[in-house]
């Protein structure tokens, strides 16, 4: 069986990637970071898509090698991937794409008016992905 995890870094991704870890040691777990555009679009001139990039695709690399050393910690491997695009899009896309046959993701677990006005990448996927969604809200 193979299991997505998208991570940001943020502590509810971490309990998503650890809870991984703890119910699926033996699958193949792959930790997502997907790099989103419009969250790092603020000013855009000459050379700002590039500076944005290559912040990102460091931002990433040090998401990523966190999983890694969460990984080698619990005693479990995990394959690493980034990808641009909006966060829940990129989330299924991939999930379909690669075959994946669950996803394991974290929630801050807002509701009412704050969920409403900030969005809720967990929300979108649990309504648009292909394959059973297992949703990790880190106890506070």
């Amino acid at each position: 069986m193979s299991i997505l995890v998208p991570i940001d870094g943020s502590p509810p991704s971490e309990a998503a990637l650890e809870h991984a870890f703890e119910q699926f040691p033996t699958e193949s777990i792959t930790a997502l970071y997907v790099m989103d555009p419009v969250d790092g679009a603020t000013a855009w001139g000459p050379g700002s898509a590039d500076d944005w990039l290559a912040a990102a695709e460091e931002r990433a690399e040090t998401v990523l090698a966190g999983a890694k050393d969460a990984a080698a910690d619990a005693g479990v491997d995990v394959t690493t991937e980034s990808t641009v695009g909006r966060p829940a899009r990129a989330i299924v896309d991939y999930a379909d794409e690669q075959e994946i046959d669950h996803i394991v993701i974290g929630s801050h677990g807002r509701d009412g008016i704050s969920r409403v006005l900030l969005g809720s990448v967990a929300e979108t996927v649990v309504r648009r992905s292909p394959v059973p969604v297992t949703v990790i809200r880190p106890e506070n």
